[in-house]
C-alpha cells in the first residue's frame, strides 16, 4: 500500500503528539507527551507551522514540520524544515524522502524560494539522506545559537 501524506490539523493532534514525543526522545529530551501536545496545538492554532504526517498501514508513522522564514536575497518566504521523523520500524522504505518531496511541493504551492534545514554532525542517516534529496551543504556560513536561560 502506498503511503499517504496529510496536512496535520487539530484532528491529528493525538497521533502527531505521540510521534513528536518519540522524536524528542530520539534527541535525548525527556518524554512529555502533554507538554508536546500543548506546544503543537498552539502552533497549529496560531498558524505558526505547517506539518505533514505520513500514514502507512493505516498508522501515522512520521512527520515533516515546517516553520516560515523569509530570505533576504530572494525577498520571498523560505521554509525551515525544523523536524523530520520516521518511526524506526518504518525507516528504509523511502518515507522520509516522500515527506521531503511533499515539503518541496509545498514550497512550489506557496511560492517559497526553498527549504532550509540543519542537522547534527552526528546524524549519519540525515547527512547521507539530504544530499540525495538535492540539499546542498552550506559551507560559507556559521550558525550560532543564543539560548535564554
Amino acid at each position: 500500500m502506498m503511503p499517504q501524506i496529510e496536512v496535520a490539523t487539530l484532528a491529528h493532534l493525538d497521533q502527531f503528539a505521540e510521534l513528536f514525543n518519540d522524536y524528542r526522545i530520539f534527541y535525548e529530551q525527556p518524554s512529555d507527551l502533554e507538554k508536546g501536545k500543548a506546544f503543537l496545538k498552539e502552533r497549529i492554532n496560531n498558524n505558526d507551522t505547517v506539518a505533514f504526517l505520513i500514514k502507512q498501514d493505516d498508522k501515522y508513522v512520521g512527520f515533516a514540520h515546517l516553520y516560515p522564514l523569509y530570505h533576504y536575497k530572494s525577498l520571498k518566504r523560505q521554509w525551515l524544515l525544523s523536524d523530520l521523523f520516521v518511526d524506526p520500524a518504518y525507516r528504509g522504505f523511502g518515507l522520509a524522502v516522500a515527506l521531503i518531496d511533499r515539503s518541496k511541493q509545498f514550497c512550489d504551492e506557496t511560492d517559497a524560494c526553498g527549504l532550509l534545514l540543519e542537522t547534527q554532525k552526528t546524524n549519519i542517516i540525515g547527512n547521507h539522506l539530504y544530499p540525495k534529496c538535492e540539499f546542498e551543504q552550506d559551507i560559507e556560513h556559521n550558525y550560532y545559537n543564543w539560548w535564554r536561560v
